[in-house]
C-alpha cells in the first residue's frame, strides 16, 4: 500500500531489462504494418524490429495508432486501487495526441479516486530521450523523492534533454511527406543525411545536412561537445533503427572525445521507427537549454 508508480510507454525504446531493473511500468503503444495492428512491447514479442525495418525496406507501409484515454485508465486503475499514486511520462505532445488522452484519463480517475495523486508529464521527448528521463526519474525515486518532488525534477530536466538525430532513408521521409520526391532523389544521389534535433517544444526540426554517415556522426558529436554540461559524469543514450554498427561507432567517438561513461544503446522501436525509417541514429544527453 502507498507510494507511487512511474509509468511511461514503449516509445521510450528502452531495453526490457532496463525497465525491469528500474522498476517502471510500460504501456505498449500500437503500430500498423500493411494494415495489420501490433503492440509495441519493449521485448518486441509481436514483431521483431529487424522484421519491421526489413518490411519497410521492401516498401510495406508502417503507421501508428494513438492510445485513447480508456487504455490509460485500464492500466492505471489497478495501481490506484492498491493505494498507489501514478506518475505518467508521455511521448511529446508535439508528436502525438496521446498526451491529451492521458490528461483526460487522469481527470476522470482523479474524480473516482480523490485521495490519490495522478500526475501526467509531457516529456517533449521521444525514443531514448524519454528513456534517459526515465533513468533519472527512477534514480530520483530511489533516492526518496516524493511524487510531487519527482514531477518538479523531471520538468526541470526536460528543457535540457538533448536529442540529435540523423535520418538515413530519404525515400522513407518522402513517403511520410517530410521531403519532396526531387529532394529525396537528389539527396540519395549526393549521399545527403538530414540532421534533426528536438526543440524545447518537443518538435523534430531539421537543422542542417551532412554529406555521408561519417560526417553526420561527427556533427552529432560536435553538438554534444558544444551543448553538454557535465561530460565526465552523465550517461549517454544512443538509439538506432537497425544500424548497430553506426551506434557502436558513435559510442566509440563519444568515448574518444569525452571518456567512458555509462551507455544505453538500443533499437528504435516500430512506433517511432514508422516515422523515421531504417538507418536512423540518435544521440541523447543532458546539456544546456534546447533551442526553440
Amino acid at each position: 500500500m502507498g507510494g507511487y508508480v512511474i509509468i511511461t510507454d514503449s516509445t521510450t525504446d528502452l531495453p526490457q531489462s532496463k525497465a525491469e531493473e528500474w522498476g517502471v511500468e510500460i504501456i505498449p503503444y500500437i503500430f500498423n504494418l500493411d494494415g495489420k495492428e501490433y503492440f509495441n512491447y519493449l521485448d518486441w514479442r509481436e514483431m521483431s524490429v529487424k522484421g519491421f525495418y526489413d518490411a519497410l525496406r521492401e516498401g510495406k507501409k508502417g503507421s501508428t495508432t494513438q492510445v485513447n484515454q480508456f487504455r490509460y485508465m485500464e492500466i492505471w486503475e489497478p495501481f490506484l486501487q492498491e493505494g498507489k499514486d501514478v506518475l505518467y511520462m508521455c511521448l511529446s505532445s508535439a508528436l502525438s495526441k496521446s498526451y491529451e488522452q492521458s490528461e483526460l484519463a487522469a481527470r476522470e480517475l482523479s474524480e473516482k479516486y480523490p485521495d490519490r495523486k495522478i500526475i501526467t508529464i509531457d516529456t517533449k521527448s521521444a525514443s531514448l530521450g524519454m528513456g534517459l528521463l526515465t533513468y533519472y526519474a527512477a534514480k530520483a525515486r530511489d533516492e526518496g523523492k516524493t511524487i510531487s518532488e519527482l514531477a518538479d525534477y523531471i520538468n526541470k530536466l526536460i528543457p535540457v534533454m538533448h536529442h540529435w538525430v540523423m535520418a538515413d532513408d530519404l525515400h522513407h521521409l518522402r513517403r511520410g511527406g517530410r521531403v519532396s520526391g526531387a529532394a529525396a532523389f537528389m539527396g540519395t544521389v549526393l549521399n545527403i543525411k538530414p540532421m534533426i534535433h528536438m526543440t524545447k517544444e518537443g518538435k523534430l526540426t531539421p537543422m542542417t545536412k551532412a554529406r555521408g554517415r561519417n560526417k553526420a556522426l561527427e556533427f552529432m558529436l560536435e553538438q554534444m561537445t558544444h551543448h553538454e554540461m557535465s561530460p565526465a559524469k552523465q550517461p549517454v543514450f544512443i538509439s538506432h533503427s537497425d544500424a548497430p554498427d553506426l551506434a557502436e561507432q558513435l559510442k566509440q567517438m563519444v568515448i574518444a572525445k569525452h571518456g567512458d561513461r555509462e551507455f544505453v544503446i538500443n533499437e528504435i522501436g516500430p512506433v517511432v521507427g514508422a516515422h523515421t525509417g531504417p538507418g536512423t541514429i540518435a544521440l541523447f544527453f543532458i546539456g544546456n537549454e534546447r533551442r526553440g
